[in-house]
């Protein structure tokens, strides 16, 4: 007999080692598995020989597989298989979808999991940025970019207006517009990073001030999906050929 279930999995930022283990028992049990692409594809080596592996990936703002049809595979694979693993990048409870799919699941009557995952936004501590530090920062707020309307978010306003760390995910499509908000909020002279591909051997930062955060992502080729991050917390760890050597390393370990 078939139980219907939906694991809802963080697959972390990038470095499949980052995954936690109860992660990986729920791969290793499952029936099926619909994976994204900024799920390290590592990770599907944990799954059983008989598993179902499914690739559902969406990358930024290009065209590709629908949420609508994501949440339909979830049903269908549940009622034909019974224990579905979605695996997603990060966090599924940040700015993931993962409640949509939970609750379009349980309208079936299909029980979930969830089993969280190490989101990028704590991760920008492996590129040398703390979020918070008691000499920098007092707290930090974490912003989407890119609205379902579209539109920025109107909380960067009332973010740049503070002391706390900014972390805007899904934001290099708005990055003028953020450039515009936090010069305007005094803000510009205030130091800024911009993250890429975080945890990962091919990971990518420059860093500078906020004013110039389109200057920033021209000079070092940084695009979508990126981590911007603002305030002094980006000058907080004294840089001494600490990231390149773990980069070195990174690599090494991944060649054995």
């Amino acid at each position: 007999m078939i139980f219907p279930k939906l694991t809802l999995v963080g697959a972390g930022p990038g470095d499949p080692d980052l995954i936690t283990l109860k992660a990986v028992k729920a791969l290793a049990m499952a029936n099926v598995v619909l994976y994204d692409h900024l799920a390290n594809h590592e990770l599907l080596e944990h799954c059983s020989e008989n598993c179902e592996l499914i690739y559902v990936g969406k990358r930024g703002h290009k065209r590709g597989i629908t949420q609508d049809k994501i949440n339909e595979l979830i049903v269908e694979k549940a009622f034909e298989k019974g224990h579905v693993v979605r695996l997603k990048g990060g966090d599924p409870f940040v700015f993931g979808r993962g409640v949509e799919e939970i609750n379009y699941a349980g309208k079936f009557g299909i029980s979930y999991e969830y089993i969280p995952g190490i989101s990028s936004v704590n991760s920008i501590g492996l590129s040398g940025i703390p979020l918070t530090d008691r000499n920098h920062s007092d707290g930090y707020w974490v912003i989407t970019g890119h609205k379902s309307d579209k539109t920025l978010s109107q909380d960067i306003l009332k973010a740049a207006e503070s002391n706390a760390t900014l972390v805007i995910l899904m934001g290099m499509s708005k990055l003028a517009e953020i450039q515009e908000i936090l010069v305007s909020a005094g803000k510009g002279s205030i130091p800024a990073a911009i993250i890429q591909n975080v945890s990962s051997a091919n990971e990518r930062k420059g860093s500078g001030l906020a004013k110039d955060l389109m200057a920033i992502a021209s000079e070092n080729d940084l695009t979508n999906p990126a981590i911007i991050v603002v305030g002094n917390v980006v000058q907080a760890i004294e840089q001494k050929g600490g990231q390149e050597t773990k980069k070195k390393l990174f690599a090494r370990e991944r060649r054995s």
